[in-house]
């Protein structure tokens, strides 16, 4: 398959240092000049892929332990949405499937490197994954603590909180593979 540079991809016509072809547009000022380095070379998504796929695989080995299964407690047991799974599985069951789901994740990340519908498939389970648990930011008891009447998130919160910003990710990651796919298929 072809490599493309980001800002190829993505249909946005820039390019960093290469020659303008008419209706490409050129970078200038160091500034933009920066930001085309960083589009050719695919940065965003390499970072963005290989931190998820590294935080999927060792949060779900995690979670596959004892500990972990039992630190998910407060969690699962709180939230509409996984109370159930909670109730019919137990912690230790219920987190092997959760370390399950983001070993399968993670496997397709790195599937979609080759084939771009598997890493499509591993960021929707993620959409749906980290919905999930950034929904229990507003379900789970304890997740802040009140100085001076102001609530401020603790560990527990931040904890949380850090999974809106992967939610963000998988929709990035599912766009990227997704420019990758359409790609391929028109080349048929």
């Amino acid at each position: 398959m072809a490599e493309t540079t980001s800002a190829e991809a993505s249909g946005d016509g820039v390019r960093g240092s290469q020659a303008n072809t008419g209706n490409e547009l050129q970078a200038k000022s160091v500034l933009t000049k920066i930001a085309a380095f960083v589009a050719d070379r695919n940065i965003p998504f390499l970072v963005c892929s290989i931190g998820m796929i590294v935080m999927l695989l060792w949060a779900g080995k995690f979670k596959m332990t004892a500990p972990g299964a039992e630190g998910i407690i407060p969690l699962v047991s709180n939230s509409p949405l996984t109370s159930w799974q909670f109730k019919v599985f137990g912690p230790y069951i219920l987190g092997d499937m959760i370390g399950a789901t983001e070993w399968t994740a993670a496997i397709l990340l790195i599937i979609g490197y080759f084939k771009p519908k598997g890493g499509i498939l591993g960021g929707i389970i993620l959409v749906g994954m980290f919905f999930t648990t950034s929904s229990m930011l507003i379900t789970t008891p304890g997740d802040t603590v009140v100085v001076h009447g102001i609530h401020y998130m603790n560990d527990l919160g931040l904890f949380l909180f850090k999974d809106i910003i992967s939610f963000g990710v998988a929709f990035y990651l599912i766009s990227y593979y997704g420019r990758k796919a359409i790609m391929a298929e028109n080349q048929r």
